[in-house]
């Protein structure tokens, strides 16, 4: 029911809202002032300095590095990239790797260029006279996989015909057909399928180059049964089966971290074929990590080598974020300590692949898959192997 005494008359309100606007002035309160134009333009700068991004704000880049679209503009040079190259039409299950990129940057926020010191590196990558930097996403069709995967090749060639930024030496001149220096780049996926128009943009560079791969899974399978077109053929599970068809791999290539199931021992032997040596999960158990280290490292030798890392290599307890999980992978800090043990060979590139932020829990994996591309930055520019830090001697008295 309606209160009566409640209700204030009109008359009443408009005289008490006249009685205010004369003795206040407004309807504030206050008197009204207006807007002065002398204010001055840099007082955020005097009174507190710079513009800084603090590591949960500013535009998103990997570690907060520069960001540029290194594809149209040609006005910075740079000795090593980010790329993000947002594909995952070539899954057999889980999509979703197309966020992958967006999803590590989100990760790396609070990695920064000034805060890159690590206890286990024993240096900072960004502080080496190389330029970093972040080059955006290669801009790929998501309806047509024959032309994305030429969009890639055309990204990758396009960067690495960059001249590189710094006179720091990577040595990797001696392998290239023109004898030049060119930039590395760490690619983000994406599904794995990005890797075969990567090592094809490579052969042109460097021709065939040995290949390091991080994965659960063989990824040399031949064509899926069924019906198939030239395109179809390349998936994130048989593009090593196409490169090796192409000639863009030496005989001398390893996986490590396998452990999916298998149609029978005739996988491991098609494995064969393309020149790779197989490393089980639960190798490192009975070798050791030293013993593994030295034998990949004897496996590749001095040929140029380019390192593919799908992020489910790592258990999905610790990297939950991927499409094709399995059970009983290695955790994040083996794999950290394995990528310190490979310092000191001739990468020409690398990637992180698989992460779909969308099965994440906390951004566990982009987190990891962030700090794992620290550590492939950190890995490019050791000088030589890095030694495992002693430990502190402690007076037990």
């Amino acid at each position: 029911m309606r209160c009566l005494q409640c209700v204030v008359p009109l008359t009443v309100l408009s005289g008490v809202l006249a009685h205010h606007e004369m003795h206040a002035g407004g309807y504030g309160g206050h008197e009204q002032q207006p807007l002065s134009h002398d204010h001055d333009q840099t007082e955020w700068v005097q009174k507190y300095g710079a513009q800084i991004d603090q590591t949960f704000s500013g535009p998103l880049s990997f570690s907060h590095l520069p960001y540029h679209k290194c594809l149209e503009d040609t006005a910075v040079d740079f000795d090593i990239a980010v790329l993000g190259m947002p594909f995952d039409t070539g899954v057999s299950y889980r999509p979703g790797a197309r966020f992958g990129p967006f999803g590590i940057r989100a990760g790396s926020r609070r990695q920064r260029e000034t805060r890159g010191y690590t206890l286990a590196w024993g240096m900072n990558p960004y502080a080496q006279g190389s330029n970093v930097i972040d080059c955006g996403d290669v801009p790929v069709n998501a309806f047509d996989n024959a032309l994305a995967v030429d969009q890639m090749e055309v990204a990758y060639n396009t960067l690495l015909a960059r001249p590189v930024a710094s006179n720091r030496p990577s040595g990797l001149a001696k392998f290239a057909k023109d004898h030049r220096e060119h930039p590395r780049i760490v690619t983000m996926g994406g599904d794995h399928t990005i890797v075969l128009p990567i090592l094809r943009s490579l052969n042109k560079v460097y021709g065939p180059v040995s290949v390091i791969h991080f994965d659960a899974h063989l990824d040399t399978w031949g064509p899926y049964p069924g019906p198939n077109s030239d395109q179809s053929r390349i998936t994130h599970g048989t593009f090593f089966h196409v490169a090796g068809e192409e000639g863009l791999m030496t005989s001398t290539n390893i996986h490590a971290g396998i452990r999916c199931k298998l149609g029978g021992v005739e996988d491991i032997e098609n494995d064969r074929k393309f020149g790779f040596e197989l490393i089980t999960t639960e190798d490192i158990d009975d070798l050791g990590v030293t013993a593994f280290i030295k034998r990949v490292r004897e496996r590749i030798g001095d040929s140029p080598v380019y390192l593919s890392l799908d992020i489910d290599v790592i258990d999905p307890g610790l990297a939950p974020a991927t499409g094709t999980p399995e059970a009983g992978g290695w955790t994040t800090r083996e794999l950290k300590r394995i990528l310190r043990g490979l310092a000191g060979l001739n990468f020409v590139g690398a990637d992180i692949v698989e992460v779909a932020p969308v099965y994440d829990h906390a951004e566990i994996t982009s987190i990891v898959a962030a700090d794992l591309i620290h550590d492939l930055l950190s890995m490019f520019l050791a000088e030589g192997t890095v030694k495992t830090r002693p430990l502190p001697l402690k007076d037990e008295l």
